[in-house]
């Protein structure tokens, strides 16, 4: 696709990838046939072909509206597009350049500004901790949309205290802690029944993902400096051999630190070495399969796997999770129909546009429940507790399953 950058993004990093982008773009539209609000809305400038469109415009100088900027808005991100297209089109790369622009130039309301400024803020705020407390000690009496963002407390279980000379670093997250510590331990016992040890650096917090897809890029980009810097010391000293990540969403922004940087003269080649030495927890466990055999002692039942889109589509592992619990002994499925589609939850997005999400969630609950599982599993904290807000049956980490299943001793 011939692009003709406007002045005001000519010889700028952002207008340079762009247009390297676009380039490889030829508009064929096999991506709408998986894209989740084209497949809801029906509309051509809420799927990947017309978003293109629309951020080729105002690279090319034309002035964005407020319409330009809910189109881009309604977008998952979700990255199922660049799965399909048969032209390597980095899809998701694009989209933060074009959402980046038109929020520079188009004004939000009041109102989306409070909401994002509080999401943004308050998810990466030591006090969401306590936040949380507060609403989970009052869960029964809130409103049911706010209800289904609040999980039940949660015991997270005892930390291993065995040392291992095997050892890797943990992103304990920004919220996870608090919504659902035990998915943290459980990975740590697990990891420790297999003969490594979980270091988790105090200093690291969030990944940098709520307020980079916020718009508040640079925001995020101070998140992943920090985590660099409570990294690094270990990295450098050779003490750790990955950096585990077991919430998908974490693990697709932390492996493109190195992208995100890549002008930063101060970080870039650091961030480089991390995003290589990140691993998705899957990926860890599987190499462990042979270690954790016989240690392992699973129940009868079927589970259905939920692949998140940050894990399937960002960092492209398919089938890892299953492969690895059925090595272990475990029956999961992936359901036949829409396993690539997105639940809805996809970060904020559920907040900022929960009709949308809620009905991405009960179309993909429909598919899971159709396999009678007696849980649903999934590999990110935002898919698990959007997907239990509307369903029963329970949803959790695939890790913490795995860990009930360790035989004592």
């Amino acid at each position: 696709m011939q692009t003709h950058l406007s002045p005001e993004f000519q010889g700028t990093s952002e207008g340079a990838e762009a247009e390297a982008i676009l380039r490889k773009c030829v508009h064929c539209g096999f991506c709408t046939a998986t894209c989740p609000t084209y497949q809801i809305l029906g509309d051509e400038l809420d799927g990947p072909r017309g978003r293109i469109y629309l951020m080729k415009l105002v690279l090319e100088g034309e002035e964005p509206t407020r319409k330009t900027q809910l189109h881009l808005d309604r977008c998952l991100t979700c990255r199922n597009c660049e799965t399909t297209c048969p032209s390597g089109v980095d899809y998701g790369r694009l989209v933060d350049i074009g959402r980046a622009i038109v929020e520079r130039k188009v004004p939000r309301g009041t109102g989306s500004k409070a909401l994002r400024w509080a999401l943004k803020e308050g998810l990466t705020s030591p006090l969401f901790g306590p936040a949380m407390k507060v609403g989970q000690a009052v869960r029964a009496v809130l409103p049911q949309r706010l209800r289904e963002k609040v999980p039940a407390r949660q015991d997270a279980g005892a930390w291993p205290t065995a040392t291992h000379p095997r050892k890797v670093l943990m992103l304990a997250g920004c919220v996870q802690p608090s919504m659902m510590p035990n998915i943290n331990s459980a990975t740590a016992r697990v990891l420790d029944a297999a003969g490594i040890q979980t270091v988790v650096a105090s200093e690291a917090g969030c990944c940098g993902a709520v307020k980079f897809h916020l718009n508040d890029q640079e925001g995020g980009r101070d998140h992943m400096r920090a985590n660099i810097d409570a990294w690094w010391p270990y990295v450098e000293r050779g003490e750790v051999e990955a950096i585990v990540m077991n919430a998908s969403g974490c693990g697709v922004t932390v492996r493109e630190y190195g992208h995100f940087l890549q002008h930063d003269a101060q970080y870039a080649e650091k961030a480089r070495r991390i995003g290589e030495l990140t691993r998705d927890l899957s990926e860890i466990v599987a190499g462990l399969v042979p270690r954790l055999q016989g240690k392992v002692r699973p129940r009868a039942g079927l589970f259905a796997f939920h692949p998140p889109c940050t894990l399937q589509h960002g960092q492209k592992l398919r089938g890892g999770v299953e492969q690895t619990m059925a090595a272990l002994g475990f029956e999961v499925r992936v359901s036949m129909n829409e396993s690539h589609l997105c639940c809805g939850s996809a970060g904020t997005y559920s907040v900022l546009h929960p009709e949308m999400a809620h009905t991405l969630r009960d179309r993909k609950l429909g598919h899971l429940k159709a396999l009678e599982p007696k849980a649903i599993l999934s590999a990110n904290i935002g898919c698990i507790q959007h997907l239990q807000g509307g369903t029963r049956t329970p949803v959790r980490h695939w890790v913490e399953v795995l860990d009930e299943a360790l035989v004592a001793g």
